[in-house]
């Protein structure tokens, strides 16, 4: 991560925004610190989620902590578009009040709640807001920037952007959906359009999409209603974390195992053990005793940081991919995606090798010029009404024996 972080900004990256899924800043602190080493910006994330332990009060708290480690601002990451007007106007006030850094709101569509939270946290001074040109907003991505724009036009909130440029802008872009949307059919229609349910199971869209594709390799889609009423329970016993990457999986998976085995917790991925194991950070809210045990058994429980158990794996690479790495850049794609990474090396030196010129290519491309030349002044001589030769010309300081012979005998015999 150390060497990511200095990675990325050595090539270009100047803003880090910085978040854990469970908003344990233990987890956060390391790369807060490498991040202002680098004399990039570094921005402290809270995932915002709605449970009896996420207060008002317990997100101020996580913002102090950020604010300590040295944040230059604070995001509020509502990855589930569950932030209502109410809560966005008095959570943005009580951070701007308690840590005194910028405040930076990301609300994605989903519920169809994020324009209104937007302009009541324009009335509670947050300073950035996240938006996306209009032909990529809306559904599980952002607000459109121009609807901003113009609601806040001539507001003390003004942002001053020039509308008609910012419609040029998303014209490109919406011709380039055009051209290149979804054409194997990737994304969910279910991702493009407002899904106000999440109010209730607060599923977002990503793990909704999970949850729909586990049941159906177990062909039992039609316990959906099932899981999705299993889902907050298990929420619950891990101790609420946010349904965001990674726990959002492991919350989702579970219940899709208690439901589909019939037995709750009578099959335990190895990632829920460790998240119970504390592995994945400290839980928002304590895990219960009887939960515990039926999960881990008698195995402890780490109440250190995480990411002092683990060993440096930056430049551990084995000997089949070694001949493929180039760079740093090479190492920490492979350090985060060995199989993805290995399979784009050995395309990248596929395709170099197509690429580079063989001895016949070369031939052929010197003959290609040359009969090129030779069509160009074929071309030439055939345009020309008159053409007696073509002669090199050489420029001389003076006249030379052989012009003044040859001027000679012309004037003797005319032309």
């Amino acid at each position: 991560m150390i060497k990511f972080v200095e990675k990325a900004a050595e090539n270009g990256i100047d803003i880090f925004r910085i978040f854990d899924a469970v908003n344990d800043v233990r987890n956060m602190k390391t790369a807060i610190e490498i991040v202002k080493k680098v004399g990039a910006h570094a921005q402290g994330s809270v995932c915002y989620t709605i449970s009896p332990v996420h207060t008002v009060e317990y997100y101020m708290e996580t913002a102090k902590s950020l604010a300590d480690l040295g944040c230059n601002s604070i995001c509020i990451k509502d990855m589930a578009g569950m932030l209502s007007p109410l809560m966005a106007y008095k959570l943005v006030s009580a951070l701007k009040k308690a840590v005194g850094l910028p405040v930076h709101l990301h609300c994605h569509s989903t519920s169809g709640m994020a324009l209104m939270a937007y302009l009541r946290a324009c009335d509670a001074g947050v300073d950035i807001l996240d938006t996306a040109f209009s032909p990529m907003s809306f559904g599980t991505s952002q607000p459109p920037v121009e609807t901003m724009v113009a609601a806040l036009k001539d507001t003390p909130y003004d942002t001053g952007l020039d509308m008609k440029l910012l419609l040029e802008i998303a014209k490109y872009f919406g011709e380039l959906r055009e051209k290149y949307y979804d054409p194997i059919h990737l994304i969910d229609p279910m991702a493009e359009r407002v899904d106000a349910s999440i109010l209730v199971h607060q599923i977002p869209g990503g793990m909704f999409s999970n949850l729909i594709s586990q049941l159906k390799e177990q062909n039992a889609i039609h316990r959906l209603k099932e899981v999705l009423e299993e889902v907050p329970r298990v929420r619950k016993d891990l101790g609420y974390p946010p349904l965001v990457t990674p726990t959002s999986q492991l919350v989702g998976t579970q219940a899709v195992l208690n439901v589909v085995s019939g037995n709750r917790y009578s099959i335990v991925p190895k990632e829920v053990k460790d998240y119970v194991k504390g592995f994945y950070g400290r839980p928002p809210s304590p895990i219960g005793e009887k939960i515990r045990k039926k999960i881990i058994g008698d195995e402890n429980v780490i109440t250190c940081r995480p990411g002092d158990l683990l060993k440096p794996e930056f430049g551990k690479v084995s000997e089949e991919v070694k001949p493929f790495i180039e760079s740093d850049e090479d190492l920490l794609t492979y350090a985060l995606f060995p199989n993805t990474a290995l399979e784009f090396f050995k395309k990248r030196a596929l395709k170099r090798q197509e690429k580079t010129p063989t001895p016949l290519t070369l031939e052929r491309r010197e003959l290609e010029e040359v009969a090129a030349v030779s069509t160009a002044i074929v071309a030439h001589l055939t345009s020309t009404r008159e053409t007696l030769a073509v002669i090199p010309v050489k420029r001389l300081k003076r006249s030379s024996p052989w012009s003044i012979a040859g001027r000679q005998e012309l004037m003797r015999w005319g032309d």
